[in-house]
């Protein structure tokens, strides 16, 4: 599915559990903050939030996941790939995908 095909919207906004300062629409699984960031601790959570609300594609993976892509400036523009559980808001991998193609 392409970014501009269907309209996105993410859904509710869930309190980021891990600060109390900011009010964040999304959430993260205990495998993301627990191995995706020890395996990758370059990758930052604005990135993947950004990615997900603005994709440059988007589509359903069979396991009930979502896969996003989005290119990220700071990561010298390489395409960052973004899978969320299905409810769209709860950031469960985050990785760079080198083999990309739009």
């Amino acid at each position: 599915m392409q970014a501009g095909g269907h309209r996105f919207e993410p859904g509710i906004l869930h309190q980021d559990r891990h600060t109390d300062r900011q009010m964040s629409k999304y959430a993260y699984t205990d495998y993301f903050l627990k191995e995706v960031l020890r395996k990758r601790p370059y990758i930052k959570r604005e990135w993947c939030e950004e990615v997900v609300s603005h994709p440059i594609r988007w589509e359903r993976q069979e396991d009930n996941r979502w896969r996003f892509w989005g290119q990220v400036e700071e990561l010298d523009r390489r395409i960052l790939g973004v899978v969320t559980l299905d409810d769209r808001t709860t950031i469960h991998n985050a990785f760079p995908d080198r083999g990309f193609k739009l």
